[in-house]
């Protein structure tokens, strides 16, 4: 079937991308900048023509229980907010990891700290990445850097989820998740039967008491042996997903001397930044980061063998250039450079500082 052309907002995609990859249920809470994604859900009722649920709990906090509830019996269910938000939702992540329950959660990121502001941010990288809440734990983090890698990072989310049993989030920002572009659209996919509901999750509960029948460790269980044993194969699931799930991009960086690392929104002024840079002739390249965790350190060591420089550029105060500077092991010079609070930068800025951080040196 051909797909449908549509101009939405980024927050919206991610909407319609729930609606059409059959998702059972939205639980959120409204907040400024991705408030979107529940009102384009409220207007295009699908619990009409889908049976999907969509709920506006009293919190983030409920909403996040509300997805472990959901996930526990093997569904498709999901939440979205911004930054304060997604810091109320900390306990139920750890929660859906240790479980190892499937979900996803949408940050469409915001400046903070604090309350901050309504603009666009990356300062939550070390939130989705590191992990906000407790204990060693993961979530697949994916980084869109356009309206239609909003609608199909959902689909790509369900995929990871169900695969590893394992919470996803998708990493985006104000600008991403206000900004309209054109978008191609697919297909509906049927919500599963019961049938398929027990073939796709068959560790689900299914009304049966959460067990380690299972796979399912409770929060009662205090027997550090077990819970040692538990963390293990958390471990060995999220080393396997470092070497299979990695996503990236690389742009120009055939004869870059130079290499922009960046993702999102400053994803895309980088490129800006390199067709400045190349008429100045300065050679510069790309690596754009589509999974945050698994983060391509492979591919930074590598450029960081062949290159004179990396930079950095995220809008935050520098939390993405620490993996970097991991990754690469210092075998070449790399910088950050970043804007604050709900600032973005320019492209003319992102060169000036290559050529200031790194190239004058």
């Amino acid at each position: 079937m051909a797909k449908e052309l549509k101009l939405m907002k980024g927050n919206e995609a991610i909407a319609e991308a729930a609606i059409r990859s059959g998702c059972d249920g939205y639980f959120g809470y409204p907040i400024t900048p991705q408030s979107e994604v529940m009102e384009h859900l409220m207007i295009e009722k699908p619990w009409e023509t889908t049976g999907m649920v969509v709920l506006q709990a009293e919190s983030e906090t409920s909403s996040i229980n509300m997805v472990y509830g959901g996930a526990g019996v093997g569904k498709k269910v999901m939440t979205s907010s911004s930054s304060p938000g997604i810091s109320l939702m900390q306990e139920g992540l750890t929660y859906l990891a240790g479980a190892e329950l499937p979900a996803l959660i949408v940050n469409v990121v915001r400046g903070g700290p604090g309350l901050g502001t309504i603009q666009p941010s990356q300062a939550d990288y070390f939130q989705a990445v590191k992990g906000g809440g407790h204990g060693d734990y993961q979530m697949y983090v994916l980084a869109p850097a356009s309206v239609q890698e909003m609608y199909d990072f959902v689909f790509k989310a369900w995929e990871i989820a169900f695969k590893y049993r394992n919470p996803v989030m998708i990493l985006s920002d104000g600008a991403i998740g206000q900004v309209m572009e054109k978008l191609y659209v697919g297909p509906h996919i049927p919500r599963w039967t019961e049938e398929e509901l027990r073939k796709n999750a068959p560790w689900a509960s299914c009304g049966k008491p959460t067990s380690r029948d299972h796979n399912i460790i409770t929060s009662l269980d205090l027997d550090s042996a077990k819970q040692e044993e538990h963390n293990h194969k958390l471990q060995a699931k999220y080393r396997e997903m470092e070497e299979k799930e990695v996503l990236f991009e690389t742009i120009n960086c055939e004869d870059a001397e130079y290499i922009f690392v960046a993702y999102g929104s400053s994803a895309r002024i980088a490129q800006k930044a390199i067709q400045l840079g190349r008429e100045k002739g300065i050679k510069v390249g790309l690596l754009r980061l589509i999974t945050l965790f698994p983060f391509p350190k492979k591919q930074v060591a590598e450029f960081s063998k062949k290159v004179k420089g990396m930079l950095a550029v995220e809008m935050s105060a520098g939390q993405m250039v620490e993996d970097v500077r991991l990754a690469a092991e210092f075998r070449c010079p790399i910088e950050h450079f970043g804007r604050y609070g709900g600032i973005i930068h320019t492209p003319h800025e992102v060169l000036e500082a290559l050529e200031e951080k790194i190239i004058k040196g």
